[in-house]
């Protein structure tokens, strides 16, 4: 039963070529395993690992892992060191093992073979498997046998199975603790020897006591064996063990900078700052003012640059931490912490103009970073070197190609975005900087310039009408070769110049565009400067270029995917022409809008396939032609106050009913049902966003935005007809606070903040429902309409990829097929499922646990009609698990005490680090016949045949009676 549910979650997996099943998939490599020839069986074992990527639940990995077990106790040493390999790159997958003991002892069953290759390979494997044995002692006893054996190959197994099983157990790590310091400090061992068992030690962090003696020990071996090789690795031993302890954290630190200020040796001062490096990256809040002064002092003095590199890379990542807080707080009795003052901004200013662009590239970065965490008044100083040492930096990699160069190019830029972002007043003279180098830069160096450019420009709004005609000169003298530079540079130059040129580009802007692109065969390069056209708001310039690549698709899902962006374009184009105060217009503006968009949504969907549904894409299109309609609906009923007045005896009416609103007429009822819809609008884009887990937070905004827009409007028919005396505004007044991130953004903002103050002083003044009120709600309309609307980047582009497979046991061999359950039991069902993902798994957010809900519904009775409690009507139950390794399990009791026909629907979602619940889906369904059990049934017939001659009796004394 448990095969075939495997065999039905499969069915779907494949990518589009005939695909073998799970069990046929595993006959085949089991035939290759039986194989006489070596390299057959060879080919088997190392095809595993695609097996288990591709099919990776529990049923089949067992049965897999048991095969290869079988394979390591009869094969030779290759074959074994194969499935070592296998074991190896299959980590993740080990702890869905069932048999595990099984699988051990077939393993551990080579353990006493005369050979000492096959000995320490079975070793190895056993270090492997780790994880999911960390308590037998059988290995235990092993691995302490095995690291006094003569055979080097089969000690240095020993090492790094001891090694394995200490990061696992804390029991094995104490009792193997003693021995390795034996065998460190002992005479016989060879040194070689002992700079491998050194590293075990940094897994002694179980518990306090067993972290102290390791310290005790790396402290006693530091000073003891004072040769480079011996230091190096036991300093790092040390190092490691304190970052997993974090109690010995800052006396570690400060034996590390004790080692950088006075060991003359250059690889114990490099292994030093290394692990500073980690230090910092790992534990900030651990580094004290005097370890960064400690720091900077060794790196003034020091002549050497790589050194000064190293020091410095170090004080760069503390100044982006909460350390540089640290360092720059007052301390009582210490006058002189300025920041001005102090050896670390001393050294920054030192350091960016130095002639290595690495030491410079660290100088300014620490520079910025005091800058923009220090919020001190006098701190101009400080940020005019820090804009200095930026443009230097600018000027000299701009120049240079080389792949250094660019690093070092990036670190810079980064630093200007963070500046300008930090240090708003800054902005300007940034830009202008960029703006001023892009002319004279390489290719390479100025498609990071405009990044850069974008991203200051989408935090703030510097670039002016002005600084366009500067692009536009540049979009010009750009050269027109095809090579892969120039063409990812006209698509950054274009996004820079939409930035620049949000609210309307001009047509000379757009000749030149065009121009260019006429002269580029590459429409991949024209697609993209579309796609950015319609995040940025410039509709009509992307529609003429979707229009352009219409003919040069191969395939017609591409095909109606480009018209469908076109028609889009086209929609939203035709809203550009709105204006305030004339409403017929606005409503022909959005019926033309629909059309387009009608059009758009039926090409959307021929676009789609099984493997690419494009559902996120479908639904924000229908949720926008919606929110049209409801807008073009709303403008209707306002202008129904003129053309259908309320008629004399409303007033009458609206007395007699008690209801104040009935004096205004049938818009009362009118307004009530648009105000239910625009809620029901926010509900649907609050589903979306929940269902766009894989989303990026632009895109996220983008659709909380509309949900904002839409509330915004339910709320100011509330506020000026149906309720004004309870409308509150305090709760949509702190929407203007928050920080915009892109152009589109403080629009909306904008027009919010116009809208509710708008709403809020009608509301005082005067009494529903009067023209203002129906003009002010339908100017918010129109403001709304005129932002153009932003297409981000998941409408056209899915950077992480997250899905989650389920299966369940017991499945049915047949999905439509019923599976049968005695109404006196309960039926277990298991639920196992597999987190899948793409090439970039967590880029925006990861899974912390997965919501399993479980729900039974009766579908058709059988029998009779008992009379059964409430609570055995329906199953709703509701788990959270982990997942571990992207796998995770549970179960679920369910009872069927109804006879008949039950659905029961599986349904998952999840929760990310923050929190935050996604209905990612998927929703699975199976079919449960409840049967009444041998017993009852029995009792039953029993029952129906005492009665009957007792029926019949009865009849027979009625007929004697008539």
């Amino acid at each position: 039963m448990a095969s075939n549910s495997t065999k039905s979650f499969l069915a779907d997996a494949g990518y589009g070529e005939q695909e073998l099943d799970a069990n046929s998939a595993l006959m085949e490599l089991d035939k290759g395993l039986r194989s006489g020839k070596l390299g057959e069986q060879c080919e088997a074992v190392v095809r595993f690992p695609r097996l288990f990527q591709k099919y990776p639940f529990p049923i089949l990995i067992n049965s897999a892992f048991l095969k290869l077990a079988d394979v390591f106790r009869v094969g030779n040493n290759f074959l074994r060191l194969c499935v070592l390999k296998v074991t190896q790159q299959s980590e993740k997958h080990l702890e869905k093992i069932l048999n595990v003991d099984e699988f051990v002892k077939r393993i551990f069953s080579v353990i006493h073979s005369n050979d000492p290759v096959a000995r320490a390979i079975t070793l190895r494997m056993l270090g492997s498997l780790a994880s999911i044995i960390p308590e037998r002692k059988n290995a235990h006893h092993s691995i302490r046998q095995s690291l006094d054996s003569h055979d080097n190959v089969e000690v240095e197994a020993a090492v790094f199975a001891a090694a394995n099983f200490s990061a696992q157990s804390k029991d094995f790590a104490v009792g193997i603790c003693n021995k390795i310091s034996e065998m460190i400090q002992g005479l016989a061992t060879p040194v070689d020897l002992k700079l491998k068992l050194i590293p075990i030690l940094q897994h002694m962090h179980h518990d306090a006591i067993l972290a102290s003696s390791a310290r005790q020990l790396l402290q006693q071996l530091v000073t003891s064996y004072p040769s480079t090789k011996m230091v190096i690795v036991s300093l790092h031993t040390f190092t490691l063990l304190a970052a997993s302890s974090l109690v010995d954290t800052p006396k570690q630190i400060q034996l590390l900078l004790q080692y950088l200020k006075n060991d003359p040796r250059k690889a114990v001062k490099r292994l030093a700052i290394q692990d500073l490096k980690l230090l910092a990256n790992k534990t900030p809040h651990t580094w004290s003012r005097e370890n960064i002064q400690a720091l900077c002092e060794c790196a003034l003095q020091t002549p050497y640059d790589s050194l000064k590199l190293g020091m410095l890379s170090v004080l760069s990542t503390l100044s982006g931490t909460i350390a540089i807080k640290h360092y720059f707080s007052i301390v009582p009795g210490n006058v002189s912490s300025s920041p001005r003052s102090s050896d670390l901004v001393k050294l920054a200013q030192e350091c960016c103009y130095h002639n290595n662009r690495g030491i410079a590239a660290h100088g300014v970065r620490v520079l910025t970073n005091i800058t923009v965490s220090c919020q001190e008044k006098d701190l101009l100083a400080l940020e005019q070197d820090a804009v200095f040492g930026l443009e230097s930096l600018l000027v000299l990699c701009s120049q240079d190609d080389s792949p250094g160069a660019q690093a070092t190019l990036k670190i810079a830029l980064n630093c200007m975005v963070k500046l300008a972002k930090g240090r708003p007043h800054l902005s300007q003279s940034v830009v202008e900087t960029l703006l001023t180098q892009l002319h004279s830069a390489q290719d390479a160096a100025r498609i990071l310039m405009c990044h850069c450019l974008a991203a200051i420009a989408m935090q703030l709004p510097v670039l002016g009408d002005g600084m366009l005609g500067d692009l536009m000169e540049l979009y010009k003298v750009i050269g027109r070769s095809a090579t892969d530079k120039q063409q990812e540079l006209l698509v950054s130059l274009a996004t820079v110049i939409f930035v620049a040129s949000q609210k309307a580009l001009s047509v000379e802007s757009k000749a030149v565009i065009k121009q260019q692109l006429e002269s580029v065969s590459n429409g991949w390069t024209v697609y993209r400067i579309a796609r950015q056209a319609s995040r940025m708001g410039n509709h009509d310039m992307a529609k003429e270029l979707y229009q352009s690549l219409l003919t040069q698709v191969a395939s017609e899902h591409f095909y109606f995917w480009l018209n469908s962006l076109k028609e889009f374009s086209h929609a939203e184009q035709c809203l550009t022409g709105l204006q305030e105060e004339n409403y017929s217009s606005a409503l022909s503006c959005i019926a033309e809008s629909l059309k387009f968009y009608h059009k758009g949504i039926a090409s959307l969907t021929a676009a789609s396939t099984p493997l690419n549904p494009l559902s996120f894409q479908c639904e924000f299109v229908k949720l926008r032609i919606d929110l049209l309609q409801a807008f073009s609906q709303l403008i209707c009923t306002c202008n129904s106050l003129k053309t259908s007045p309320p008629p004399a005896i409303a007033t009458t009416i609206a007395m007699t009913l008690g209801n104040d609103l009935q004096r205004c007429g049938r818009i009362s009822n009118q307004m009530k049902q648009s105000m239910e819809e625009f809620r029901s609008l926010a509900s649907r884009y609050g589903d979306l966003y929940q269902a766009s887990f894989d989303a990026d937070s632009a895109t996220l905004r983008n659709v909380e935005l509309q949900q904002q827009s839409c509330l915004l409007i339910s709320h100011a028919i509330e506020a000026l007809i149906l309720d004004p005396e309870s409308a509150s505004f305090q709760e949509y007044g702190s929407t203007g606070t928050a920080h915009a991130d892109s152009e589109y953004e403080r629009r909306m903002m904008s027009v919010y903040n116009h809208v509710l103050e708008e709403v809020e002083s009608l509301n005082r003044k005067y009494t529903p429902v009067s023209y203002m009120h129906t003009a002010c709600l339908c100017n918010a309309i129109i403001a709304l309409l005129k932002v153009p609307l932003s297409f981000q980047r998941y409408f056209f582009q899915k950077l992480q990829s997250t899905s989650i497979k389920l299966a369940l046991s017991p499945s049915p061999r047949n999905p439509a097929e019923p599976i049968a359950v005695q109404n006196n039991q309960q039926l277990a069902l298991k639920v196992e499922g597999v987190v899948q993902h793409g090439s970039k798994p967590g880029l925006f957010r990861k899974i912390q646990s997965v919501c399993l809900n479980v729900s039974s519904t009766l579908q058709s009775k059988s029998g009779q009609d008992y009379k059964i409690p409430i609570d055995n009507m329906t199953n709703e139950m509701e788990q959270r698990v982990e997942p571990h390794n992207d796998y995770f399990s549970t179960q679920f009791l369910l009872n069927f005490a109804i006879l008949g026909t039950h659905n029961i629907t599986v349904e998952s979602s999840v929760k990310d680090a923050n929190g935050i619940v996604w209905k990612t889906g998927p929703r699975t369904t199976i079919f449960v016949k409840s049967l009444e059990d041998p017993y009852s049934q029995q009792i039953r017939l029993q029952q129906q045949q005492a009665q009957q001659p007792l029926q019949q009796q009865q009849q027979r004394n009625a007929y004697t009676r008539f």
